[in-house]
């Protein structure tokens, strides 16, 4: 056997074992059978994200954040509440990252049912080809899945990252090889540091989303993705997925945004932007997430200007997340 091989066949092992007394195979079979008795509503309005060609809707499920109880060891019961009430409500897009605490097995707890229905994504810290080898098997366990829909290259801050990463055994080799076996279907690049590094990774490969934040204070930061990574990403119809929405509310201050209507409407009005992720902290902050998001309507220049406006005076303390390395 190759050693493509045998990592192929160590992964539905693996995924078998996570999965109890069933098979890949039979996991899959499962899953789909499953998902004909349960449909995920379409609530929402959706858009293609980018070069994958697939429809999402314009919310998806954060995994991570101050209060929610995703990532958080001693929250399973309301965790696993958020995400169930999120698919009836018609969230298809499921973000999260091996990073986050408890959230890859929460969402391996709930979302096998449906796999067939949703768009699974997740991330790795590591930049090497066998450190992200190694990362993808955990999360595959922990996730209780035998492929992913995109998997994401997290906080893309240096240019040792990017060296890193395309260097002979880096991990745009682990993530080549991870498409060949259809362990994962699409790859994406994140970062919420220096738009600098993002764009040169777009130059290099051809990914085929990235994950930056998009929201009203980062327009006022010296060096925003905003006017320099939207551009490039619809030159190369790389999907857009907005993070930092509303800055962990930081955004809600004194003198800053009424709330989230005005928080996401601006975020999902960036020419680009095909959708956005928010983290909950309780299911009625979800359900009033997505209501917005139904309700959603594209803003002008003007009324963009507007929020831009609000946000003047608190946007050095809004982009706390630019210190992120």
């Amino acid at each position: 056997m190759t050693e493509k091989t045998t990592r192929r066949n160590f992964l539905i092992t693996s995924v078998a074992v996570a999965g109890g007394v069933m098979g890949a195979n039979s996991l899959q079979k499962n899953n789909k059978s499953k998902s004909s008795q349960i449909k995920i509503p379409t609530s929402m309005p959706e858009r293609v994200l980018g070069s994958t060609g697939i429809k999402v809707p314009l919310l998806g499920l954060g995994g991570a954040g101050t209060y929610t109880p995703l990532d958080k060891y001693n929250r399973e019961k309301e965790a696993i509440a958020i995400i169930e009430r999120a698919l009836e409500l018609g969230i298809k897009y499921f973000d999260t990252a091996a990073s986050y605490g408890t959230n890859e097995d929460y969402l391996g707890q709930v979302l096998p049912p449906y796999r067939q229905q949703i768009f699974l994504a997740t991330k790795t810290y590591n930049r090497d080809r066998d450190g992200m080898w190694r990362e993808l098997e955990n999360s595959l366990k922990r996730l209780n899945t035998d492929y992913l829909d995109l998997w994401q290259l997290h906080s893309i801050s240096s240019s040792a990252h990017i060296e890193t990463i395309f260097s002979k055994n880096g991990g745009i080799k682990a993530i080549e090889e991870a498409k060949e076996q259809k362990i994962i279907r699409f790859a994406g690049i994140t970062g919420h540091h220096e738009p600098s590094f993002i764009i040169e990774a777009m130059r290099r490969y051809a990914f085929n989303t990235t994950l930056i934040p998009i929201n009203a204070a980062e327009i006022h930061h010296p060096r925003s993705f905003l006017p320099v990574v939207l551009p490039l990403a619809q030159q190369k119809n790389i999907g857009v997925i907005a993070m930092k929405v509303p800055a962990y509310g930081k955004l809600f201050q004194a003198g800053g945004l009424t709330g989230i209507q005005q928080a996401m409407s601006y975020s999902l009005s960036q020419p680009g932007v095909s959708c956005c992720i928010i983290p909950a902290d309780n299911v009625q902050q979800l359900e009033e997430n997505v209501k917005v998001a139904r309700d959603f309507k594209q803003l002008n220049d003007i009324q963009l200007a507007e929020i831009e406006k609000l946000t003047a005076n608190i946007w050095q303390n809004s982009t706390f997340y630019r210190s992120w390395g």
